[in-house]
This record gives C-alpha cells, structure tokens and sequence, in this order.
C-alpha cells in the first residue's frame, strides 16, 4: 500500500534506528504506525494526537539510558526523574529548566510526598500507588502534565484548540481537571451512558468551568472511541475546530507514563536487580509504557497484562488472533474494551516497522472485527508479554484475600493485577525477583464494589467530600457521529483562530 507521487509522506520499513544516549535526541522524528502520514515533531504530535492516516504515532529511534543514570534515580523527586526519562523525546524543542518547571508544577498537585509510592503487601510484592493525583487514578500523573506541555506550545503558537477524548472511566474526570484552568483549551470528553461508576462520572460533570464538557454516549466504551477516532479522520472537521486529544492515543500520554516504571524498578535496586511488573490493561497504553522503559535501556524481567473478562488481550496472546466480541459489564469498568488502541504501536513494533502490514490488519479490524498476527509478531508478543484474565470471583477473591493478608484494599482494577502476578508469573521468573503491580486507582472510586465485595465502603479524600452532592450537567447523545459532531462544533470556540 502506497501513496501515489507526488508524496509527502514517508514510508518506515526499516524501522529501528541507532540508539543514542541519555541526552536529548535533537533530530528526533515521530512517524505513524500506518505510513501514510507526515514525519512530525515533538510539539506538533503532542497536538495532533492521532494521525491524519488514522495510525499512532511513535519516535523513530529508542534514546537509551545508561546504567549508571537509572541506578541515579533511586531517592530523587518524582519530576526529577520524569524530566530525564521525557526529555529525550522532545527533540531540543524544550529546555530542561522548562521541563522542569512544568513537572515541578504537574506533580505538586500530588497528595503524597513521593507522588508515586511503593507499598510492599507481601515478601516479594509491591503495589506501586498511582492514583495520589486529584482524581484518584494513574491517568493523573501523565494528564497533569501533558496540559501545561500543550498550553505552552499552544501559547508559543497563540494558538487555541479542542481536546475530544473517550473514556472508560478515568481518562476523562483526569482531562477535566488536568485543563479546565486551561484558557486555550476546551474540553469535550465522551463517556458511555451508565457503564462509569458514580465517582468516575461526577469528577466529569460537576465541574462548572464553560471550557469542559462532559457527554453521555448511548453504547460502550469503544463505540465512545470509534466517535473519537472518526472525527480526528474527518479532516475538514478536524480542522474546523483544531482537534487535538488527550486519550493515550496521543505520545505525549505515554512517555510521561514511563517516567513512574523508572522510579519503582530504581528503587528495588534496578539496574542491578531486575524487577518484573504486572499490568490491570484494558486499552494497551499504561503497560506499553513499560514497553518503551525497557527498549530504553530498564531491565524489566517480565511484564504481565491483568485483564478482567473482557479478555482480548489473553486471547490474542494464546492464539495469535485478535477477535472482538461483545463487552461485559465488570466491576473493573475502565477495562471493560476490546479495542485496545494502543496495541497497535505494538503491532507497529513487532512487525520491523511493517506499516502496510499494520494498516491491513486495522482495516480487516474494522471491516470484520478480528486479524491474525503475523508470525514476527506472534513471537514478539509471546517474548515481550505473559497475560491473565480474571473473572468476576477470581477478582473479588483477589481482593479479600489481599485484605486479609496484608489488610490492604485492591480496587477491582488493581486486582486484575495481582491476579495475574499471582498466576502468569508464576514459573516464569525467579523467586527472588521483586513483582510491582501497577494500583491505577484509588478504591474509593469504586464504593459500591468494594462494599460488595469486603463489607466496607471506603471514604473519599475530605478534599472531594462534595463531589456526591455537587450539581452535575452533561447531555446523552446518541452513538451518531453527525449528532456528537454537531455538539462538539457547537461548545468549541477555536476553529483553527488565535486565542
């Protein structure tokens, strides 16, 4: 599949480049996982998002960090640590100083000192807490700063534009409150109609800034995401409002994401221990961060997928098909998906950077709803990953027993991925080795879960002691691209003006 001439677009069949070093990649480059689109920038792909061919977009090279700069990482400030692991991805266009102040200022929002802690439940286990944001979920460690990199391109460009994000349940309360202070910024996140917990959908519709806009979908979470990838693929509408998104679609999401793999594995001791991490995935994005952490250079012995029923990422690992069926309701909503956006880097990576090869496999996606993987990627999925589905038992037994072991709360999430650290990564790694399971949010989120399942209903934070009695607005639209459109055109103040 090729463009005819003349092309502006470059073609990456060669894919892996030579590494370079701890310091920032000056020319790097970022390409689309489908081949079709124009090579881009750091600040132009932290607001285009998803590219104009449809595809991801991925840097064209690996910066590799030493031994002896991870090892400096154990004890240093979180947005210490952040600035080294991101600023080799932002191609010169960033100083380290402005980095840095744009870290200091994203993770001062955190409630706990090391923003990212460890808490060990058993001998050879951790937890490794990312929900200390404002909204109790790991989507706040990278939203908090992607907001202030996009505000200072957008004020660098006196440039306004229009975030349009899906969610399953966190991704959208961490957008609202990551740029309702924004003033370049307006903000349209799609949820499905009653399939986010309570909690999740009153950090989307209490706010009351007019820049942020929270809207009821009628149908699941992909059909939220197939709306969402469908607008930025209408070009003339994708400009008429400057359309930008902040789902893990866009890099800039996953690197800031890479940052908390480098803190935990440094200090348990990486790199002279390596440390195996296990993964609650639902749309391929928090665990293909630690992807990235290891091709930079992070001895990650293994990493393991948890997955709740719906389980098309175990699937695809087992039989190297990946076929959709229908989405169950679980108590782990945010990973109830079964298009997982992000596999698609993946593919992208495991194939040698076949992007014909990627975007024929998106296509037959979605015309029939399932592709087989090819053998290159089969045997790069089974190296690079082991994965476990959970069912609706298996994680509420997950969570008493972790309870009355270590008297430590799980929400669901978290215990698809204790369940699969129990299960996958059994035999596979040494006994000694530390296992970090990534807890993406805070139980609280989940209080009739958890009360369900443990007999207790755990509290929020005093700081949200009003969010279950606060007004709330939002309308519920159809499943109809025209329909959200139309809304979407309307609340936006951009098309492609200056602020």
């Amino acid at each position: 599949m090729r463009c005819a001439p003349p092309c502006r677009c470059v073609h990456f069949l060669s894919y892996f480049s030579i590494p370079r070093t701890d310091e920032s990649l000056t020319n790097v480059n970022y390409i689309s996982t489908r081949g079709r689109a124009p090579v881009l920038g750091f600040e132009d792909v932290l607001l285009a998002g998803l590219a104009r061919d449809g595809g991801l977009y991925l840097p064209d090279q690996w910066p590799q960090l030493s031994h002896e700069m991870i090892a400096s990482f154990a004890g240093r400030p979180f947005a210490e640590v952040a600035v080294e692991v991101i600023l080799p991805f932002t191609g010169g266009t960033l100083t380290r100083s402005q980095l840095r102040a744009m870290a200091d200022e994203a993770y001062a929002s955190f409630r706990h000192p090391a923003t990212t802690p460890l808490v060990q439940i058993d001998p050879q286990t951790f937890v490794l807490e990312l929900f200390h944001g404002p909204t109790l979920a790991f989507k706040d460690v990278a939203m908090q700063l992607l907001a202030r990199l996009m505000d200072h391109v957008l004020a660098k460009r006196g440039q306004r534009a229009t975030i349009v994000g899906a969610t399953s349940g966190d991704t959208g309360g961490a957008a609202i409150e990551a740029f309702r202070s924004s003033e370049r910024v307006d903000v349209v996140i799609l949820f499905p109609d009653g399939r986010v917990s309570d909690v999740q959908r009153r950090m989307m519709t209490t706010p009351t800034e007019k820049s942020v806009h929270a809207v009821a979908v009628k149908g699941t979470f992909d059909d939220c995401q197939s709306l969402v990838k469908a607008m930025f693929n209408d070009h003339a509408f994708r400009d008429r409002v400057s359309l930008s998104g902040v789902n893990s679609i866009n890099w800039g999401r996953i690197v800031a994401q890479v940052s908390y793999y480098f803190v935990a594995a440094a200090a348990l001791g990486a790199p002279h221990r390596k440390v195996a991490f296990s993964v609650p995935t639902g749309n391929f994005g928090d665990i293909f961060a630690g992807h990235v952490a290891r091709r930079m250079g992070l001895p990650i012995e293994v990493l393991a997928i948890g997955s709740n029923q719906n389980d098309i990422l175990p699937r695809t690992l087992e039989t190297g098909v990946y076929e959709m069926r229908g989405v169950m309701a679980t108590s782990s909503p945010s990973m109830d998906i079964q298009i997982s956006s992000n596999f698609e880097r993946y593919l992208f990576e495991a194939s040698g950077g076949d992007a014909d090869l990627v975007a024929l496999q998106m296509q037959m996606l979605a015309q029939g709803r399932r592709f087989e993987l090819s053998e290159e990627q089969i045997t790069g999925v089974r190296r690079d990953f082991v994965a476990r589905a959970a069912g609706e038992e298996e994680v509420a037994a997950t969570i008493r027993d972790t309870l009355a072991s270590s008297t430590y709360m799980l929400d669901p999430h978290t215990a698809c991925g204790v369940h699969a650290a129990k299960t996958a990564l059994q035999g596979r790694v040494p006994d000694d080795t530390a296992r970090v399971i990534l807890a993406t949010a805070h139980p609280a989120k989940f209080p009739d879960a958890m009360e369900t399942i443990t007999g207790m209903r755990p509290g929020l934070p005093a700081r949200l002691s009003s969010l279950l009695t606060d007004a709330e607005r939002y309308p519920v639209l159809g499943n109809d691209l025209k329909e959200v459109q139309t809304y979407v055109e309307r609340v936006s103040r951009s098309a492609g003006a200056p602020a």
